[in-house]
């Protein structure tokens, strides 16, 4: 199924789990010394001899504890979600800087879950849910392996959504980076225009709390970088729930809506509610209540049940409900202008 290569022509393809593209490591079995989600970090790992924490030794990367006892066993492991999901051409797994700490054997396996679960709920999935990328092979210390896929073999055909790194038994790894064919889902294509976008005109009309940063981050340019780029209210502590609300551009129809968390890790919502509100004040229930993910971009397909030929029903306004609280780091409203919103942007003009 794969074979590692010097100089392999799968490092053109763009990485889908790169952090800049929403991926995320949702879960790992441990991380007792070095933390899961240093495996995608945009930079290359980096090495200070001297520094040392509470923890022991710092890595720039994944390290887990030495297994010892029987009733740990196993091996360990981290789940990533792919930032855009896709076809895998190759894939490289690093260990750099790890030297008489790496994994003896490290294995790569591919998943295709659209739904929105937890990284237990992933976990928990039997192995025949997985697809063999990289079998289980010996590894070295301080040293970039690289695992084409093979064209004609049936995982280079598939469209994965996460993948999972084993190592075997335990150790360190520095970057996994996912190297394929970005594959869209065509019910999110077709719009033209985020109605909410700054850039665009929208701006933020309501909010409930700002207690640690901006509302209107979330509406502005590119992605949150850091928690800090979002918008983070306070600890809610009696009743009630937060939320914040945008005026968009112009009063448009609504196809799909993005919510996206990266980077609240702890502080997430749990829930979400997305609601639409017309020229006349009407409410118009866009996205109902559900339950939402930590460290995600979330993409809803807007469901109204009084969508005529035309079209859904025109909002000037959306409000965004979190319960009870937490943040949120971009909010993307994707549709369609109607002509009275059309219009009211060329008078502006």
């Amino acid at each position: 199924m794969t074979t590692p290569t010097d100089a392999p022509d799968f490092l053109s393809w763009p990485d889908l789990a790169n952090r800049a593209l929403a991926g995320s490591v949702v879960w790992a079995s441990d991380e007792s010394f070095a933390e899961r989600e240093n495996l995608i970090r945009a930079t290359e790992p980096v090495f200070d001899p001297a520094e040392f924490g509470n923890k022991g030794k710092v890595y720039d990367g994944w390290e887990t504890r030495r297994r010892r006892h029987d009733e740990i066993g196993g091996n360990d492991s981290a789940i990533v979600r792919l930032g855009v999901p896709g076809q895998i051409r190759g894939i490289a797994v690093d260990t750099a800087w790890f030297t008489g700490n790496f994994p003896p054997q490290i294995a790569v396996y591919g998943l295709t879950c659209d739904d929105y679960l937890t990284g237990e709920q992933i976990a928990a999935l039997p192995d025949s849910e997985w697809t063999t990328l990289v079998p289980p092979t010996d590894a070295q210390g301080d040293h970039r392996h690289h695992f084409e896929i093979f064209p004609a073999g049936p995982a280079a055909s598939q469209r994965f959504t996460h993948v999972r790194l084993d190592m075997i038994p335990d150790g360190g790894v520095a970057r996994l980076r996912v190297h394929g064919r970005p594959v869209p889902d065509p019910r999110f294509l077709g719009c033209t225009l985020d109605l909410a976008a700054l850039e665009n005109g929208g701006r933020i009309t309501g909010c409930s709390n700002m207690f640690y940063s901006r509302p209107d981050h979330i509406i502005s340019l590119g992605r949150a970088r850091t928690m800090g780029e979002g918008w983070e209210n306070a600890r809610r502590r009696g009743e009630g729930n937060d939320s914040v609300t945008v005026q968009l551009a112009g009063e448009g129809r609504i196809r799909w809506i993005e919510l996206d968390t990266s980077y609240f890790v702890f502080n997430a919502p749990g829930d979400v509610k997305l609601t639409g509100i017309t020229a006349s004040g009407e409410e118009i229930e866009l996205v109902a209540q559900t339950a939402v993910l930590p460290d995600t971009r979330h993409r809803f397909l807007v469901s109204d049940p009084a969508e005529g030929e035309s079209g859904p029903t025109p909002v000037v306004a959306v409000r965004a409900d979190v319960y009870p609280d937490g943040g949120i780091s971009r909010l993307r409203v994707w549709g369609e202008l109607t002509d009275a919103g059309r219009q009211d942007i060329e008078s502006l003009w």
